[in-house]
């Protein structure tokens, strides 16, 4: 993990972000103390709409919850 100050990184933004990119991290400092933190951004996908309605359904099975109709709790969301 590098330190580097805010004035500094400035000047060299683009190859930290290059950095950071590549799985470093990076922490701006103002007069010596840390600021901000950088990481990458999650890359992780996005679960589908199938997706979460399974993981509905297993919850809805795991809770013993009768009677309730998915696809209607999805519509009534909608509005």
């Amino acid at each position: 993990m590098e330190r580097i100050g805010i004035y500094d990184a400035r000047a060299r933004l683009s190859e930290l972000v290059e950095r950071v990119e590549a799985g470093e991290e990076v922490v701006l400092t103002r007069h010596g103390r840390p600021v901000v933190r950088m990481v990458a951004a999650s890359t992780k996908p996005e679960k589908s709409g199938a997706a979460t309605v399974k993981r509905i359904r297993a919850l809805r099975k795991l809770l013993n919850v009768r009677g309730v109709n998915v696809r209607k709790v999805v519509e009534e969301g909608r509005r």
